[in-house]
């Protein structure tokens, strides 16, 4: 059984040195912060972060992939950013990515890496290889020596056609036919004996025997003509084909010289490439060539020019590079942030464009995402933009299974008019993902996905506090002197770097931690030499970073002011002075998200025989959190175990925070809560000029709370607005004296004795503070009746005589029922 001996020294009122951290100017070694701007910037507080991210990004192996985790504000991009850039400068230089024309399957473009800088001259020379083609196989395919062949072929294909056609008209004039050629059709007459053409008259008078003769001879030249026409297609066929070799025998010498040239363009590099990719290079070439070959006559003018050139450049376009990731100026790895990683901008895009109602594209309309241009470097992600997009993260969880990227336009099935589809080649993609989150993301990752957990085998953990040493406050004036030279600010003089340095304490609520959350710290260095520039200053001082505060305070405490109002009106019930049973002020903090700040409250209790136990009034209307409703049930429990030797008791009582309407959570007011009943029980009186923080235990110890400074420093505020009296203060655990961080103006009325702060290690101290008598401790089997247990065990045992004469039962519910659920 916990011992509640009432022990005045263990209730310690603390003096104004113990209530704010003061950082010495003098020590941190320099006049202002622009002495120290070619300082290198530290990773402040953050050591272990910092091995952790140096070990991840140096290990080569899959499936070390980074996952930050932090608070945002830690500097986790900033720092992680850094260092990528750092390590990256290491690191060779990854080749470049093109994309290619596939001449066998064109929805299908070939990937093509080559060294750095060489996608650029590929690109280069293919342009000028194909603007060389244009100008030099015409003048190629014109020169004397060709013609002169083209001519000679020209010449033996007439002799032939002419030979042959002589061979017809003998025929045809044997059988008294006249042959003639007319605009490419071979037409034939029936003559007479003196060669003259016989009419139609003529013709309707022959015999029906001389008839028959001639329709015998007419089918015999038809068959005849026939033989001519299917033997001139056939010396056609061959002329052409012996042309079309001839243009490819001029031309060949030309096409092996260009793409040489090419080759020879990209030889000094070549070798940096693989096999794989110098062998893709060369079929590619090839065939290019066999185009080219295969379409020769498009580069012959013709009459119809326009439609010509028209066919040549569709031909000509299947030539061009789509250099999609150009490396030619990157020193090191790349480093890549994507802060919008929609599907497109992460895992490439391609584009269309409308044809006649139909959308159409081809492997020059490729365009690269993060992850392709990440390639051979870091690539950093926030996870919170990924899990709000499930394509996105879907598709990032296969290509960490696999490494390989295949380029997609998600919806292209569903398109309202045809499309021409590409399914461009697989690539594979060696990049590191840093992955910023929270760690309830990180968590819940692993949970949801063990395997793509698995690729983030590294984990990179930023502290919200660290320890304060000469060292941490150098290091934060630093970072000062980089921000001031970065923004283009004033700098900032010791005294006011000292200044900020307790902010950070109070940011953490610790005198012997301070806070990494250096996005707040920044934004103080601005508003702060904002503050310094409208007075004219050349260097930011102290005041400067007061008046900063004060003016940010002020730009959000509206709520605060309005609440203080009300007190002052009396709308809102408190009394600071005098003494009440069964009454405290209790301290609360509101969080409205970008401020707190603290009030205090008023809590009663009321007690009468009975035998439900505890009512927890904000519980009963949903108004209380869980951790709440634990605290309520803990000092009831504590409660149970003093009177054990009474048991069971017989009583019914409420707690409540009066004009509370939003609800309450946490368990910061136990302690007032467990006072404001002991008091309802005892009949003593508690000072209402001692507000009370603090959480208890099942033992009756005080336990640290949150935001001890907004409380404290709310109730001051009240208490200044009402009228200080010299008595009022706040009552908090001991366990939280190292988290006093308080404004300055608390600091002084402390020191001038207008306020007091109490702390106590039990709550039995705390009711001898409120209530000016000894707690009590059972030493013959009861508690002395002077003591506070002692009214208290007097009150239980008149309310169960009251049940008994009235015979209610003696039933004690166990402490966990003694709340109504």
């Amino acid at each position: 059984m916990p011992d509640p001996s009432f022990n005045p020294s263990k209730v310690t009122q603390l003096c104004a040195s113990d209530l704010r951290l003061t950082v010495d100017a003098s020590a941190l070694g320099f006049g202002d912060t622009s002495e120290l701007v070619q300082c290198a910037l530290p990773w402040i507080g953050q050591e272990r972060a910092q091995q952790a991210a140096r070990f991840g990004l140096s290990v080569v192996q899959p499936g070390y992939n980074l996952f930050v985790l932090g608070e945002v504000g830690t500097g986790r991009s900033t720092l992680m950013n850094q260092l990528m850039a750092e390590v990256a400068q290491q690191r060779p230089v990854p080749p470049d990515l093109c994309y290619l024309h596939h001449f066998e399957t064109p929805e299908q473009p070939r990937a093509l890496r080559m060294g750095q800088g060489q996608g650029r001259v590929f690109r280069q020379l293919m342009t000028q290889f194909s603007k060389s083609l244009q100008s030099q196989i015409p003048k190629r395919l014109s020169a004397p020596d060709v013609k002169a062949k083209n001519d000679a072929l020209q010449s033996a294909y007439k002799a032939q056609e002419d030979e042959a056609y002589a061979a017809l008209t003998a025929y045809a004039q044997a059988r008294h036919f006249g042959l003639l050629r007319d605009e490419g059709r071979l037409v034939f007459t029936l003559k007479n004996d003196k060669g003259e053409p016989v009419t139609a008259n003529q013709s309707l008078a022959l015999s029906p025997e001389k008839q028959l003769e001639v329709d015998k001879a007419e089918d015999a030249l038809l068959n005849e003509i026939n033989r001519f026409l299917a033997k001139s297609q056939a010396m056609e066929r061959d002329l052409n084909e012996k042309l079309s070799a001839l243009r490819r025998q001029m031309v060949k010498p030309l096409l092996k010289r260009e793409t040489q040239a090419v080759m020879d363009g990209l030889q000094q590099k070549i070798s940096d490439d693989s096999a794989k990719d110098v062998f893709k290079l060369g079929i590619y070439l090839d065939q290019v060539q066999h185009d080219v070959l295969e379409n020769l006559e498009l580069f012959i003018p013709t009459p119809d020019d326009e439609a010509r050139l028209e066919a040549l450049e569709s031909v000509l376009s299947r030539f061009r590079v789509n250099l999609v990731v150009d490396n030619h100026d990157l020193v090191g790895a790349p480093v890549i942030l994507e802060d919008n990683p929609l599907f497109h901008n992460l895992f490439s895009s391609i584009e269309y464009e409308t044809y006649d109602d139909v959308l159409v594209t081809d492997f020059s309309r490729i365009r690269a995402g993060s992850l392709l241009k990440a390639h051979g470097g870091f690539l950093m992600l926030h996870l919170h933009d990924l899990l709000s997009d499930e394509p996105v993260w879907g598709k990032l969880r296969r290509f960490l299974r696999s490494g390989r990227l295949q380029i997609e336009e998600p919806g292209m099935a569903a398109a309202p008019i045809a499309a021409v589809s590409l399914r461009p080649e697989v690539v594979q993609v060696d990049v590191k993902i840093i992955l910023i989150g929270s760690i309830e993301a990180y968590y819940a990752v692993q949970d949801a996905d063990p395997e793509t957990a698995e690729r983030f085998r590294c984990k990179v953990d930023f502290a919200e506090t660290f320890k304060a040493t000469s060292e941490s406050n150098r290091s934060i004036a630093i970072f000062v002197a980089h921000t001031c030279r970065r923004l283009g600010l004033l700098h900032f003089s010791a005294a006011a770097v000292a200044a900020l340095i307790e902010e950070t304490h109070r940011e953490a609520e610790d005198q012997t931690h301070q806070s990494a959350i250096f996005a707040s710290t920044e934004a103080l260095v601005i508003e702060s030499s904002v503050m310094a520039q409208s007075l004219g200053s050349a260097c930011v001082q102290p005041q400067d970073v007061r008046a900063a505060k004060l003016a940010r305070i002020r730009r959000h405490n509206y709520p605060e002011e309005q609440l203080q109002e009300m007190v002052v009106s009396g709308e809102r019930l408190l009394t600071v002075t005098g003494e009440r049973v069964a009454q405290v002020n209790g301290l609360t903090v509101l969080d409205l998200g970008d401020y707190q700040f603290g009030f205090p409250i008023r809590i009663t209790a009321c007690t009468h025989a009975g035998e439900e136990g505890l009512l927890n009034i904000e519980r009963e209307v949903k108004l209380s959190g869980p951790i709440h409703d634990k605290g309520v049930l803990i000092f009831h429990s504590y409660l149970s175990v003093l009177f054990s030797h009474i048991a069971p008791l017989a009583f019914n009582a409420s707690v409540v925070f009066e004009q509370e309407y939003s609800g309450v959570e946490g368990d910061s007011a136990s302690c007032a809560e467990f006072y404001a009943l002991l008091s309802s029980l005892s009949g003593l009186p508690l000072k209402q000029s001692i507000a009370i923080t603090g959480a208890m235990n099942q033992h009756g110890e005080m336990l640290p709370v949150g935001g001890i400074n907004e409380k404290i420093e709310g109730y001051f505020r009240s208490c200044e607005l009402l009228g200080f009296d010299g008595q009022q203060g706040v009552l908090m655990p001991s366990r939280n004296r190292q988290h006093l961080m308080l404004d300055p103006h608390i600091v002084d009325a402390v020191k001038r004795g207008q306020f007091h702060i109490y702390t106590a290690e039990r709550v039995s101290d705390g009711m001898s503070l409120l209530t000016g008598v000894a707690f009590g401790s059972r030493e013959t089997g009861a508690y002395p009746p002077e003591t506070v247990l002692g009214h208290v065990q007097k009150t239980l045992e008149d309310y169960r005589r009251a049940c008994d004469r009235v015979g209610v039962g003696h039933r004690q519910k166990p402490a966990a029922e003694d709340v109504p659920s």
